[in-house]
């Protein structure tokens, strides 16, 4: 555990030097894998799928606030159903906006959630966000989730029946809206899912605040058994035919990442809390100080020794060797 504890002091203390290079390097990986997904799954407009269009578009972002990751990745979206069906831009386009405002709204800090909950449903792992949301958020971030979940769900709807949508004729414009609508709108999957999320993402929030030993650790458990617990309910109700394994599996790994989150967030050292009164002139205070575990990073020290030339027809020895003397007794 000492050795954890330097390598994430060693971590912070490389982030906090080179702040204003790791930033704007992760915003470029973030918008790199993000906007080639979206041409992975899509791909129907061939001219912004060429890598040099896509490094660009990166590398602006990698300089931008998050939003703009955001919006960069909607306008691919967008550009690439226009070229593949008018309706379906559209419909997509007013969801966009609508899942804009509101998030804007709620929560504007926890953009980059509303990016990485679609790479984590293709990652088979939804279900780290919400619990992560739950500890470093806030009861809000409930709606940015929600957010990344709809838009999953939106572009995954699309994908699996662009097909169908293909098939429709021309004049069927009407026909198209109200089967891509219908689709989104009527989707349970999606409803159960932003109901288990926002719920997971409530209850790990309030036992997290508790003041009681090892409450991120029970909040944590809470809120993957939660999690799991509403949506196998919600399966039984609605019938969405979920993998019973895939969410255990995909629950149990998203727990193990975000004990990691909370051994470089919140890794304390419950053995040594102490409990301390005092007052003022209007207040007592009651207060619980729970310390950090925390290691100084190791020094390397060089030690240099130099031994003097010895004199001629005598013998020397190392500086680091002792002399032992024998008499006698000692032998004996």
């Amino acid at each position: 555990m000492t050795t954890l504890l330097v390598a994430k002091q060693i971590l912070l203390t490389i982030y906090s030097k080179y702040e204003v290079y790791i930033t704007p390097l992760l915003k470029f990986l973030l918008a790199l894998i993000t906007l080639c997904l979206i041409n992975s799954r899509l791909g129907y407009m061939e001219s912004i799928t060429r890598m040099t269009v896509v490094l660009i578009v990166a590398l602006m972002c990698s300089f931008m606030p998050m939003n703009f990751i955001v919006l960069m990745s909607a306008v691919f979206v967008l550009l690439h159903l226009y070229t593949f069906s008018m309706e379906c831009a559209a419909v997509i386009g007013a969801g966009f906006l609508l899942l804009f405002l509101l998030y804007l709204r709620f929560s504007p800090k926890d953009t980059v959630v509303v990016v990485l909950m679609p790479l984590c449903f293709l990652l088979r792992i939804p279900y780290v966000l919400p619990i992560s949301m739950g500890l470093v958020g806030a009861p809000t971030s409930a709606v940015s989730v929600a957010c990344g979940v709809i838009v999953y769900y939106m572009l995954h709807y699309v994908t699996q029946n662009a097909t169908v949508i293909a098939a429709m004729a021309d004049e069927e414009t009407a026909a198209k809206f109200k089967f891509i609508i219908d689709g989104l709108i009527k989707n349970r999957e999606m409803v159960v899912t932003i109901a288990a999320f926002a719920i997971t993402v409530i209850i790990v929030y309030l036992l997290r605040r508790l003041s009681i030993d090892y409450a991120w650790t029970i909040a944590m458990t809470a809120g993957a058994v939660v999690n799991i617990m509403v949506l196998l309910v919600g399966d039984l109700i609605f019938e969405i035919n979920q993998s019973l394994l895939g969410v255990i599996l995909g629950t149990i790994v998203s727990f193990l990442l975000v004990l990691i989150l909370q051994f470089f967030v919140f890794y304390v050292d419950y053995s040594r809390t102490e409990k301390v009164q005092f007052e003022d002139d209007e207040y007592y205070y009651y207060v619980k100080a729970v310390p950090k575990v925390t290691v100084a990073k190791p020094e390397k020290k060089v030690k240099q020794i130099s031994s003097a030339k010895s004199a001629p027809g005598r013998s020397t020895r190392p500086a680091h060797h002792s002399e032992y003397r024998y008499n006698d007794r000692d032998r004996d």
